[in-house]
């Protein structure tokens, strides 16, 4: 065997870079979706063990909807390459690459054990360039068909130096095999044929038998008439210990999958459910649709499933033509190379065990599978094929007058494959470039027009994917999946009459429930979303949630396993507020699946509706634990720690909002409630600094500009405080709080009273029994001398407010002096002279009476205001929402719906509680405000 140069390697390695350096720029579309984006093994929060408990996307072998699909060595390369540049496709794809030109080195080494030189190289080159592998390389998925590939033509080397220089077995080879063997079948599952090749191989090369010399071996031995020669024993031992270990690896297999196949529905393979003869006539004519697609690849579709090819339901139907001159032709290539001995027949052989044995498993013939056609499934057959066609090129290339025919051709093959190879790449660049070049080739795939609309919905294009949608239901009208997207874009549209009667066309071409019979076997788990997705829509309407109820419980009497009704009944039963019935459902989609943070942090939701905040903290850090970067977790974990008003959870809040928002990093209610902590913690510094962080982010974010002013105004920096109020008022003009804010800072400190004036009659004119607005307009009123007024002001005051002592306390004051002035013969009106008002009481002690008289007023609405009370109006929390996710999965292709205010989130508006600290310094200052009343009434007694 001539051992590969690297100029050949490296000759392979630029083609193939040639022909695949732009698939770097496509992205992750179609299965890539689910086995990359959605899949949760690939993150390092995930235990490594999980990828061997599993399928390929993901999900758990035991459930009924998994695929069944055992690939943990594929998962853990993905994991891998998430470790390194997280979900960055370019890196996945360049992994891909350079996985396809290993293959192609290593197809070469093969190539050489029955093929000359130069026509090995021409083998490894139409591989390296074949259309046919588009979706094996550039679809990241295809990442399968390579690992296992590799380990595959490993295999079968390692197998081929199993025999001694004296045709000894040499073990060491054959053991590695059997490892390289379980190491390609935990890639994919078609990795075990190589056994099958090791066996032709074993049979008839390395021992030189043909057909009738084994049979007549055969015959001999049963007969009795002779016993079995030594290099025959040697043969069977070896394809025994092969046989063996393939059994073993079949039965780990079959226990991995528990003894069940997957559920697949009519719509993935529609021969697969078909009666006798069409499911037979069918699946054996998509053997010649194979073998067309690696002679002429010229039309590509990456979905053949549902209607892309009509059933043969008739044995007069023309296409079982094709099937039995399919059958001729490879009858005819086995009859020559199993009768005869040269190399030609040996090269044959061998290429016809590498297009045959790795693709049974995909043929349908022996168990269904989950596609009609698939591209990335001839990745392995391929190499078989371009064997036939680099021997058929060294046989007319040694005839004189057809070698440069031969080279020319050969030339122009490489040339045309090498170009459609690279534009096919362009194909993959996005879903929707995918499934609009996929519709160009096959119209009559409902999926396909499915998944264009897909595309589009993820666009927000929800009229253009609505035609798409539609057109499926025209091109499948029983396609449940397809009347589901329906129903949803009309949803998004706003369309709830219309939704509502797509979802119960889906509905009704549910299966109906048989009694005695599982319903979960005879239908496609997704589709039960219709039930879901029909409650979600309907409940938006409170006097029909108990119908919407209805169906929840409706998808579980069919599927007692069916975690996504419970979490969806979940939510609703918490808007019913019937919290126990709600907690109990979260507990029993728990029972289903521990390991789903989203349900944690659902059941801790319900726990802070039940006024149960410790359990609450206790589900949340469960969700943490499962995610650490669970973003609504951390958020709400955080201001529920915050709400305790313990000053020892504050570390591990701020901790979790500085976590939150590298997560979030453009949501302004995690500086905000940063800030809020930091107000706490008297860090005055880092709350402004975070304050101001969420007002750039989120332009009149009201609770964010009113504590900002607080702050100043706390701080002794009224002057900063005044811009801030103004821009709050600009965005909110009826804040009340910022108003009242204003109106202090305007009269206290910039002695401006009409200012001041102007913003205590902006709030009794939207309020007018607002009683701290009021009362702070008797202050006004006392400080512009108008006692009369004042008094008049304060009585309305009091009949606003009869039992507030301070009032009437302010009123007695007014009137003391009232008295006090007229005994004197001063004027009460504002018209007194400014050389009255020293008179009797001072200066000073005046605007004591004005300040003493406004904190007391104050105090006594921030006692009574909802939320942390502190100085004048008190801290302003989180006016904004904070959303409670609620876990509702993706299913693609039917898609479950995702609305945010019904579906998916549970919006929560959370006032904070005043803290002890908070109770203790309202209380200081009322004492202090009523020990400067005492004095002054002591003041206007004497005078």
């Amino acid at each position: 065997m001539a051992v590969v140069s690297w100029k050949e390697i490296l000759l392979l390695s630029g083609l193939v870079v040639g022909c695949y350096w732009n698939s770097l720029s496509c992205g992750f579309v179609f299965d890539d979706v689910s086995a990359i984006l959605d899949n949760k093994d690939l993150r390092p929060s995930t235990p490594i063990h999980n990828l061997f408990l599993n399928d390929f996307w993901g999900t758990p072998m035991a459930e009924e909807r998994s695929h069944k699909s055992y690939r943990p060595l594929t998962v853990l390369t993905f994991r891998l390459n998430y470790l390194f540049s997280e979900l960055s496709a370019a890196s996945y794809h360049l992994l891909n690459v350079i996985l396809h030109a290993v293959v192609c080195v290593l197809f070469l080494r093969v190539c050489r054990l029955f093929l000359d030189k130069t026509s090995s190289l021409v083998a490894a080159l139409l591989f390296a360039v074949h259309p046919i592998h588009t979706e094996a390389v550039t679809g990241v998925v295809g990442r399968a068909e390579l690992l296992s590939s590799i380990f595959l033509l490993a295999a079968f080397l390692a197998y081929t130096k199993s025999t001694g220089p004296d045709h000894s077995i040499v073990w060491p080879p054959i053991a590695l095999t059997v490892v390289l063997v379980a190491a390609a079948t935990l890639c994919k599952e078609q990795g075990i044929t190589v056994v099958g090749v090791c066996c032709v191989y074993e049979i008839f090369i390395a021992q030189g038998f043909t057909l009738p010399m084994l049979v007549d071996t055969i015959w001999q031995v049963l007969q009795g008439k002779d016993g079995f020669p030594y290099a025959v024993l040697q043969t069977l031992l070896k394809l025994i210990v092969l046989v063996i270990s393939t059994l073993l690896l079949v039965i780990i297999r079959v226990q991995v999958i528990q003894s069940q196949l997957p559920v697949f529905t009519r719509f993935d393979n529609p021969a697969a459910v078909s009666t006798t003869p069409t499911r037979q006539l069918t699946f054996n004519y998509l053997l010649p649709v194979n073998a067309w697609l690696l002679l002429n690849p010229s039309e590509l579709c990456c979905d053949w499933t549902m209607g892309t090819i009509p059933l043969v339901e008739s044995l007069v139907d023309l296409r079982n033509l094709a099937t039995l001159v399919f059958y001729i032709f490879l009858g005819l290539l086995a009859y020559h190379s199993l009768r005869y001995r040269h190399s030609s027949a040996k090269t044959v052989i061998m290429a016809l065990s590498l297009i045959v044995l790795p693709f049974i498993p995909a043929s349908n013939l022996f168990f269904p599978v989950g596609f009609v056609v698939a591209e990335r499934v001839l990745y392995v057959p391929s190499m078989g094929f371009c064997v036939l066609v680099a021997h058929g090129f060294k046989m007319i290339s040694h005839k004189g007058q057809l070698k440069k025919i031969s080279w020319l051709m050969i030339g122009v093959l490489l040339t045309t494959y090498t170009v459609k190879t690279f534009h096919r790449n362009w194909d993959w660049e996005s879903e929707y470039t995918l499934f609009t070049s996929a519709l160009k080739v096959n119209k009559n795939n409902a999926k396909l027009w499915n998944n264009v609309g897909h595309a589009l919905e993820n666009q927000n294009n929800y009229a253009k994917a609505l035609r798409y949608f539609l057109q499926a239901t025209r091109v499948q009208p029983d396609d449940i999946g397809a009347h589901m997207n329906v129903g949803r874009t009309y949803k998004n549209l706003n369309k709830s009459k219309e939704a509502e009667e797509a979802y119960l066309v889906a509905k009704s071409l549910m299966p109906q429930v048989i009694p005695g019979k599982k319903y979960a076997t005879r239908v496609a788990p997704n589709h039960l979303n219709v039930y879901i997705n029909l409650a979600n829509l309907i409940r938006a309407n409170d006097s029909r949630l108990e119908e919407a109820d209805q169906l929840y419980r409706q998808a579980i009497s069919m599927r007692p396993d069916f975690k996504q009704a419970y979490i969806s009944r979940g939510e609703l039963l918490l808007k019913m507020n019937k919290l126990t019935e709600a907690r109990d459902a979260y507990l029993r989609a728990l029972e289903l699946d521990r390991t789903n943070a989203d349900l944690w942090y659902n059941l801790a939701i319900v726990y802070i509706e039940m006024k149960d905040p410790s359990e609450a903290l206790k589900n949340f850090n469960h969700a943490l634990e499962l995610n650490p970067r669970h973003k609504l977790a951390l958020f709400n974990s955080a201001l529920l720690m915050q709400e305790s008003g313990e000053p020892k959870f504050w570390p591990e809040a701020n901790r979790r909002f500085l976590t939150y928002v590298e997560e979030e990093p453009d949501d302004a209610n995690g500086y905000f409630n940063l800030g809020m902590l930091a107000m706490d913690a008297n860090e005055n510094a880092a709350a402004e600094r975070w304050m101001r962080k969420a007002i750039g982010l989120q332009a009149g974010f009201r609770s964010a500009l009113f504590n900002l002013a607080l702050l100043y105004s706390q701080s002794k920096r009224e002057v900063d405080a005044l811009p801030v109020l103004d821009e709050l008022l600009h965005h909110h003009p009826e804040h009340i709080k910022g108003l009242i804010l204003k109106g202090d800072i305007l009269m206290n400190h910039k002695k401006d009273t009409r200012g001041a004036k102007a913003c205590f009659e902006r709030i009794l004119r939207m309020d007018p029994t607002n009683v701290q607005g009021k009362h702070n307009l008797c202050v006004v009123y006392f400080e512009e001398r108008d006692l009369p007024r004042a008094e008049r002001c304060l009585e309305e005051t009091l009949d606003l407010a009869p039992n507030e002592e301070y009032v009437r306390r302010h009123l007695s004051i007014v009137r003391s002096k009232m008295a006090a002035m007229s005994a004197a013969g001063r004027p009460l009106s504002s018209a007194t002279t400014e050389g009255a008002t020293t008179e009797g009481v001072a200066a000073s002690s005046k605007e004591e009476v004005l300040q003493s008289v406004k904190e007391g007023t104050e105090e006594a609405a921030a006692g009574g205001e909802e939320g942390r009370g502190v100085d004048a109006v008190g801290k302003e929390v989180g006016d904004e929402k904070n959303e409670r996710k609620s876990s509702t999965e993706s299913v693609r292709g039917v898609g479950v719906d995702q609305s945010k205010s019904l579906d998916n989130s549970q919006s929560d508006k959370r006032t904070k509680g005043k803290s002890t600290k908070d109770i203790k310094d309202i209380e200081k200052k009322r004492a202090a405000a009523l020990k400067r009343l005492e004095e002054i009434e002591r003041i206007l007694s004497g005078d």
